[in-house]
């Protein structure tokens, strides 16, 4: 589908299952996503329904934790939850705090990505969350600056290990990001990078690189460089015909 098809298409999300995460302080929410392309008389063309699962993590959850106040922030800032389950939220909520400790798994030793020198796109306003993964992969549905935003956010999620395998997860934001940079590049050198640099993200882990080989980003970030040469090549003759032309008026 092109980038111009994009406002014909339409989504539906559907929740699911709730649960709480078997190891960590989260909630395991199951839902569905329903994508229907439209023509331009709103009929509907092609239809999808996939089946999706989102973890809200808690890391503020404690013993001392308001239980009521934190159901009642995690179902205003998800809108899978209708706000018909916050008891049950509530009930799931308690059980967290009050599990025991021992199912723990052993803290992995972190091993951060290099930092590499921020550069224009990378400036946010505000901070990545996660649990609003959706809402940044709607922006890669609009026009270059909210894609870049959107991009942006979820390189700042990328940047944290302890993101990339619920990003794995998410097919639906890494084909977009692919797809953003396969069909937008040349329009964005910083909409480039960022998500360049979101894929490096899951390169610095071996186990993350199959994802870098089914999306060709390495072949497509080969043709990036091949075209970035060749522009520099004009401007340096450009450049000296330019030159040329000033000595001789002279």
């Amino acid at each position: 589908m092109q980038a111009d098809d994009a406002r014909y298409l339409k989504r539906k999300y559907k929740g699911g299952s709730l649960d709480v995460h078997p190891t960590e302080k989260a909630l395991v929410v199951q839902y569905e996503v329903e994508a229907t392309i439209l023509g331009e008389t709103g009929d509907p063309m092609l239809g999808e329904r996939k089946e999706c699962q989102k973890i809200i993590r808690l890391k503020s959850l404690n013993s001392n934790t308001d239980i009521a106040s934190l159901a009642r922030k995690v179902v205003e800032e998800c809108r899978l939850i209708s706000p018909s389950r916050l008891p049950e939220v509530e009930q799931l909520l308690f059980y967290l705090q009050n599990r025991k400790k021992s199912a723990e798994k052993k803290e992995k030793k972190q091993i951060k990505p290099r930092d590499l020198t921020p550069f224009e796109g990378m400036e946010l306003d505000e901070e990545a969350n996660i649990n609003s993964i959706d809402d940044y992969v709607e922006l890669l549905y609009e026009d270059i600056p909210e894609k870049i935003r959107g991009a942006t956010l979820i390189l700042h999620l990328a940047r944290n290990p302890d993101n990339l395998e619920e990003l794995l997860q998410n097919e639906t934001a890494l084909g977009a990001l692919a797809r953003v940079l396969r069909e937008d590049w040349k329009q964005s050198v910083d909409l480039a990078t960022t998500i360049i640099y979101v894929f490096f993200c899951f390169s610095s882990f071996s186990q993350f690189h199959g994802l870098i080989t089914h999306y060709k980003i390495g072949a497509l970030c080969m043709s990036i460089i091949e075209h970035e040469l060749k522009r520099y090549d004009l401007w340096q003759d450009e450049l000296q015909k330019k030159k040329k032309a000033d000595i001789l008026s002279t």
